[in-house]
């Protein structure tokens, strides 16, 4: 019995430090769990503070028409990308720079900084009207535009409305037409041996479905459809210009044309770029940008819902050991 006790006093000492070795671990990792915890802490109070400094320099930052440069300003409003209602490019966002612009204290003009294909003319009719409007209020307050690469279809729409339209000789102008495309994938189907299923109520509710064949009816109804719209943008396209088009056939065809031969056909007034503008039309060579910008907020809020969101997913799917 004695040599029985003396043996587990034997095997005692060695079970000890494994146990020891867990406890350690254990609390090791406590430790760093609570490190953890403080580091995030610290990030979400600071992430809170910048939050708040971007408030106060969102709340304090002047607005363009509050600022008062000492003499006089050409204001520059950008119609940049596609016009969609989406888009940067939206006909409310236009409109607030130009009424921004056109109530700016010290400007002598407002320069139509333009690079756009195109996109909805709704967008475009949108903008051209608020050009117009602007011009009847504050008729001495001269509207210019001057295009940089591209100005056609809906950004030539909203060009027109302006006084005068200046370009860089390589510019592409033009494409006063209106387009509606789609496929045709009935043959597709049969050669895969793909039955088509459509259910509709309505007679022409699958207007122009892609898997069925044309329905010329419908097809001359979007025709109509097509060319009222582009008889819109004729005529927008005849009261901004008058007199200066030139009579040629191929005018509201849908072609582009360079800055160069946009000149001769009465489509644009010369050849220039903002500076000359600025300079030589208004008088102004200081020119304030008066295009609306995202507000700091928003992207700040943007960024910190991305993070936020990024963080929270990790933690869901790997748990805080992730955060390491």
């Amino acid at each position: 019995m004695a040599q029985e006790s003396e043996t587990r006093s034997e095997k005692s000492p060695q079970e000890s430090p494994w146990e020891r070795d867990v406890l350690e671990k254990l609390a090791l990792e406590g430790i760093a769990e609570r490190r953890r915890a403080r580091r995030w802490n610290i990030f979400f109070k600071l992430l809170f503070f910048a939050y708040l400094v971007a408030i106060t320099v969102s709340a304090l930052r002047p607005w363009p028409e509050m600022v008062r440069p000492d003499g006089k300003v050409t204001a520059r409003v950008d119609v940049k990308g596609i016009l969609m209602e989406d888009s940067r490019a939206n006909a409310e966002t236009l409109i607030k720079g130009l009424r921004r612009a056109s109530s700016a204290p010290n400007a002598r003009g407002i320069l139509l900084k333009m690079n756009s294909p195109g996109g909805s003319p709704v967008q475009a009719a949108y903008v051209y009207e608020a050009i117009r409007r602007i011009k009847q209020e504050k008729p001495d307050l001269p509207i210019v535009a001057v295009v940089t690469d591209v100005c056609a279809s809906g950004c030539y729409y909203i060009a027109a409305a302006a006084d005068k339209i200046y370009v860089n000789p390589a510019s592409v102008v033009g494409s006063i037409g209106v387009i509606m495309n789609g496929f045709g994938l009935v043959e597709t189907l049969q050669k895969l041996g793909v039955e088509r299923r459509l259910l509709t109520a309505g007679e022409h509710k699958a207007l122009l479905d892609p898997f069925s064949p044309v329905n010329p009816e419908e097809k001359a109804h979007v025709q109509r459809l097509l060319d009222r719209i582009h008889r819109q943008f004729i005529d927008a396209v005849k009261q901004g210009r008058g007199e200066r088009l030139k009579d040629d056939p191929d005018l509201f065809s849908g072609l582009v044309w360079t800055g160069s031969q946009s000149v001769d056909l009465g489509l644009v007034d010369g050849i220039g770029d903002s500076r000359y503008v600025a300079e030589e039309i208004f008088g102004a060579k200081k020119i304030v940008d008066f295009t609306p910008k995202e507000d700091v907020l928003e992207r700040l809020s943007r960024r910190i819902g991305t993070t936020l969101g990024t963080t929270l997913g990790q933690v869901l799917t790997n748990g805080w050991g992730a955060l390491r």
